[in-house]
């Protein structure tokens, strides 16, 4: 079995073990955005949607950015991840240079005017959350790898490589990225 030698934090991973059986989270990344004692909130990065923005929120104007299922709550919810906090005020910085949230109204403004990148905003429907206690009985359960945090990676244009590209980031868990999905048929 495996050992995290990392904590739950905000914007750190929590990538999936190979053969976890939840729809939801097999062979998925979760970014975390909040992790106290009350609970968890995070995203999936690796369930990218065929829709764009403007074919599911009413008033926004055609962009190319990704959108996301975040998670299995929630999905009558919209919520994003950007790194342009000069631009989107009102978010909160959950890795160096990573924010969540913020006034959406603006963003809305940003992507009338194509003020903002495609490259520097994630879209999500629905969200992961955990009430008080249970990732960390997850994480002790192995159902769990934390990552630590990594900005960057978060917009991965490649979400179908994400969970094997975090995986082989980190020595120690290297050789979970080659494990077939189902063991019986290597």
């Amino acid at each position: 079995m495996f050992v995290n030698k990392y904590e739950p934090a905000k914007g750190r991973f929590l990538v999936s073990e190979p053969f976890m059986d939840d729809p939801n989270f097999r062979r998925t990344v979760v970014i975390l955005a909040e992790h106290n004692e009350e609970g968890s909130v995070g995203y999936v990065l690796t369930q990218k949607l065929k829709l764009k923005i403007n074919q599911i929120f009413e008033g926004v104007p055609e962009f190319d950015a990704p959108v996301y299922l975040g998670g299995p709550v929630g999905h009558n919810t919209l919520h994003f991840i950007h790194r342009a906090p000069l631009i989107i005020t009102g978010g909160e910085e959950i890795a160096p240079g990573l924010f969540w949230g913020g006034d959406f109204d603006r963003v809305k403004e940003l992507l009338s005017f194509n003020l903002i990148s495609a490259s520097d905003i994630l879209f999500f429907i629905g969200y992961s959350g955990w009430g008080k206690g249970q990732l960390n009985e997850e994480i002790e359960r192995k159902s769990w790898i934390i990552a630590p945090e990594n900005p960057i990676l978060v917009f991965n244009p490649h979400p179908e490589h994400f969970w094997r590209d975090v995986l082989k980031s980190m020595d120690e868990y290297k050789h979970f990225s080659n494990y077939p999905i189902d063991p019986n048929l290597n």
